[in-house]
């Protein structure tokens, strides 16, 4: 009954509210998804890389601590500290979360705050290397949070640099909040891939590759109990192909030939247990783009557009080759196709 009411309440707010009060929180909205928040964290990576010689790119992958407390009457348990998830529990938490955080925007045009609930990346565009906007937008970052009682957790926040450059020595400024330096990493997972600061899916894709050839015991141990091909299928889709779709169109199509081959042979290992043709990987994002093209709202709308022709889409600034197989590739292809 409760939550049929909050229920009541939410669509009674949201039927009040803008389509979309912070274009950057991916969270909790149609059409869209941690890829989303992804892609367009690296599209805009490549797009500032290929602007000019020299620019880099740091992002500061934040993390909150929470705490909590129980009250009982006049009673009031003692405080514990929550350093995971986000807080959840009722229809409304989702909704209230975002407007609780809709005012958490960038101040600074070299400067960017991507959000997918309380996961929080700070992106700076760093040009002739000033960064005093990116480490002013995270002091900005900082005072918000100590004004609205949100605690940052600096031991887990981590700084990651993107920089394509060939110079051989280059002295980055650290990053310190509350007096505390924040670590530096090569590599940083974020809404379950692996970022690494030379862009590529090495990392990610072995890390996927070895989940699943753990899940492969389990599906032989069904197949010697002779279960019928449909449930070992379905055991696949639910345990093995769920583990190699994550977010697969930001990464599958930049990734390396080895890489994908890699990850096709566990397919392809299923196949030969299920005794059933599965689908190839990489054919699941067809209607990606598709999607995003109909949504004006979409954060990644903007990075398609019609061509002369009125029937075709392009992706806009994709400059080199890099760039073009960032962002949906194959959706993009097959949206033409469609046309």
């Amino acid at each position: 009954m409760m939550k049929c009411f909050e229920k009541l309440v939410r669509d009674f707010v949201t039927s009040s509210l803008p389509a979309s009060m912070d274009p950057l929180q991916f969270a909790y909205r149609h059409n869209c998804s941690t890829d989303d928040a992804i892609a367009h964290l690296l599209h805009t990576t490549l797009t500032h890389l290929d602007e000019g010689r020299g620019n880099y790119v740091k992002m500061l992958f934040v993390d909150y601590n929470r705490t909590q407390s129980v009250r009982v009457g006049n009673c009031v348990s003692s405080t514990l500290t929550l350093s995971t998830g986000a807080p959840q529990g009722c229809v409304l938490s989702p909704l209230l979360y975002s407007l609780y955080t809709y005012d958490c925007t960038a101040t600074f045009s070299s400067t960017i705050i991507v959000k997918f609930a309380d996961d929080t990346v700070v992106m700076g565009l760093i040009s002739d290397n000033d960064e005093r906007a990116y480490l002013e937008e995270i002091k900005h970052l900082e005072n918000w949070c100590q004004e609205n009682n949100l605690l940052l957790n600096v031991s887990k926040t981590k700084e990651l640099i993107v920089d394509c450059s060939k110079k051989q020595e280059q002295h980055y400024q650290p990053v310190r909040i509350s007096g505390t330096t924040v670590e530096r990493v090569d590599s940083f997972r974020y809404l379950g891939v692996h970022i690494s600061q030379d862009l590529s899916w090495s990392r990610h894709t072995n890390s996927l590759a070895k989940k699943a050839h753990q899940h492969l015991y389990h599906l032989r141990c069904l197949r010697d109990f002779r279960l019928p091909s449909t449930v070992l299928r379905n055991f696949y889709t639910c345990t093995i192909e769920s583990i190699l779709m994550g977010n697969i169109t930001v990464w599958f199509w930049n990734s390396t030939k080895q890489d994908r081959q890699a990850l096709q042979r566990v397919v392809c290992s299923a196949e030969h247990i299920t005794h059933t043709e599965l689908p190839e990987l990489g054919l699941q994002n067809q209607t990606k783009a598709r999607r995003i093209v109909k949504d004006p709202t979409h954060p990644n709308n903007r990075v398609f557009s019609l061509l002369r022709s009125g029937k075709r889409f392009c992706s806009l600034l994709t400059k080199t080759e890099r760039l073009k197989r960032i962002f949906f590739p194959q959706a993009i292809r097959a949206l033409n196709q469609g046309n």
